[in-house]
């Protein structure tokens, strides 16, 4: 299937029509980077759901001397308090991710409901929305979470909601310029013709178009709140309870890991910060350009533009 554009002769190809239950499988196999990240977001989560039954150690049990080095029964050594860091990086791995999910969950709820009124109704809520939103967009997110977290207290759940109450704004703009196309599309106001509630218009037509470009925002925002995550808990603001990354970095900051050169305390659960992240800013980064209709300029590729001779048209057209 072709289009003809102004030009003679020039045509583009159009693109195929995608079903939106299939377009995370056509973005994991057509993009690379999306598929390795897809690959090491599995096999992380898989490891830290699984800690319970494979870790090698328990959690709190001493198994050796401070700061042991790594050998053939420790392969990352061991903490200040002599516990294996296999054992602590997947039961870190466990609980950041726990609150990188939930924080990404209320961030999605907040920002997406805000999107959506913003979008759909316009006029005065979209400006009192709109501004609200810059706001927050203006404040410098770590301090004031640093900020908040202080005033409510170092707990799982304070975290959670600090972080997902100060994330929604970059999720909040996406949805509502898209709701705003979405709304002016044909079906839509035959249905609000038709005397459609705007309830209904909402649920049955508008959050369909946007729940794709949606995912791919909360995957990039999981990123975002687990590096929040971290630097709570490494600045002791988090959970003392809770064994998270961001925890084991700041005991072996805390007790001159640096001093006794004990590398293995600090830069395995760093590295696996840093692997989350990458994971999920490659998934997220591949979904949101090929669902954000902004990012889509395929009908002005190279690889899809080509200019093909023109029949009848003089002597030499063939």
């Amino acid at each position: 299937m072709s289009v003809a554009l102004h030009e003679p002769g020039a045509v583009a190809d159009a693109a195929p029509t995608r079903r939106r239950g299939g377009v995370l499988w056509q973005v994991l196999r057509r993009r690379k980077p999306a598929a390795v990240g897809a690959g090491l977001l599995l096999v992380i989560v898989l490891i830290a759901l699984l800690a319970p039954l494979i870790a090698p150690y328990g959690l709190h049990e001493q198994v050796g001397p401070v700061f042991g080095r790594p050998s053939s029964a420790h392969w990352l050594g061991l903490d200040d308090g002599g516990i294996d860091m296999v054992t602590l990086l997947m039961w870190g791995a466990r609980i950041s991710l726990v609150v990188g999910f939930a924080a990404t969950l209320v961030s999605m709820l907040v920002g997406g409901l805000v999107g959506v009124l913003s979008g759909y109704f316009g006029g005065a809520v979209d400006t009192v929305l709109m501004r609200i939103t810059d706001y927050f967009i203006a404040i410098p997110d770590v301090p004031l979470m640093i900020i908040v977290a202080a005033i409510w207290g170092p707990s799982l759940t304070h975290i959670i909601l600090v972080i997902g109450l100060l994330l929604w704004t970059g999720t909040a703009r996406v949805i509502r310029a898209q709701v705003k196309s979405v709304r002016e599309r044909v079906y839509v106001k035959r249905a609000r013709s038709l005397g459609a509630g705007h309830v209904r218009i909402i649920v049955r037509h508008v959050l369909p178009q946007i729940a794709p470009l949606l995912i791919a925002n909360t995957v990039l925002t999981i990123a975002v709140a687990i590096f929040d995550e971290t630097a709570l808990s490494f600045l002791g603001l988090g959970d003392p309870t809770a064994v998270s990354l961001g925890k084991v970095i700041e005991n072996a900051f805390e007790r001159t890991a640096v001093s006794a050169g004990a590398w293995w305390a600090i830069v395995p659960p760093g590295a696996l910060v840093a692997l989350i992240i990458l994971s999920c800013s490659l998934i997220g980064q591949a979904l949101e350009d090929s669902l954000n209709p902004r990012l889509r300029v395929a009908h002005l590729s190279a690889r899809r533009f080509r200019l093909r001779p023109v029949v009848g048209r003089g002597e030499e057209a063939t």
